[in-house]
């Protein structure tokens, strides 16, 4: 029987709902955040007050500038691509990967899970992302499951919620997971550190595109759009 869960929190869409799906799920959760030198400081502070607003204890670990490289996410001298539309956006490895990024996070989680009595990890990697991010495929899940069970003296599982579906079908979890939608109004996704989001960027794009599929309007953009009005 699962005795909790340890969410790995960036505080952006997906683990956002991630971490409400788990919360539907266990009697007991913890967010684990990642101060990893990237580009922008938001997306803790966002992940901070989602947790706060939670009532969900929240860490974060700050593994310096390991990740410094060619990704403009961890290297503010690249720009962040922009484009016209999602259909826009190019195929194959995007320059938004931070190599080793998954592999790192969930090492350090199973251990932060370990001490603290979790025997399940929630990552919030999704299948639009598999060709993009490689580390986001089920086979590189699978594999550091079984390195982990491999490496301690107990199981951990690793949990992905939204593997198999699209963005779509992830606001449709979001609004039917009780607090979840309000909550999603203070994550953040923008590539760019931006609010209101840049809208142009990768995340932002699959982002608006999901809202507007799911027939739902963004908690976050509703947001920035009070915060405008005089």
């Amino acid at each position: 029987m699962a005795t909790g869960a340890l969410v790995i929190f960036s505080g952006g869409q997906d683990s956002t709902t991630c971490l409400y799906w788990a919360m539907s799920r266990f009697e007991r959760v913890r967010a684990l955040s990642f101060d990893y030198g990237q580009r922008h400081d938001i997306e803790l502070e966002c992940a901070g007050e989602i947790a706060r607003r939670a009532g969900i204890e929240h860490d974060v670990v700050d593994v310096g500038a390991i990740f410094a490289g060619s990704s403009p996410l961890t290297n503010a001298a690249v720009d962040v691509g922009a484009y016209a539309s999602a259909e826009a956006l190019p195929s194959g490895l995007e320059p938004t990967f931070v190599p080793g990024r998954n592999i790192l996070f969930l090492t350090i989680a199973a251990n932060r899970a370990y001490v603290s009595g979790c025997d399940t990890l929630v990552i919030g990697v999704a299948q639009e992302d598999f060709e993009g991010y490689p580390d986001c495929r089920p086979a590189f899940l699978d594999s550091m499951q079984t390195a982990l069970g491999l490496g301690l003296d107990r199981d951990i599982r690793i949990e992905a919620p939204l593997l198999h579906i699209d963005k779509r079908q992830t606001v449709l979890m979001a609004r039917d997971l009780p607090g979840c939608m309000p909550a999603l109004a203070w994550s953040h996704t923008c590539y760019n550190g931006q609010f209101p989001p840049c809208g142009t960027c990768h995340a932002c794009l699959l982002r608006s595109r999901g809202f507007a599929q799911a027939g739902l309007d963004d908690p976050l953009i509703e947001r920035a759009r009070a915060a405008s009005t005089p």
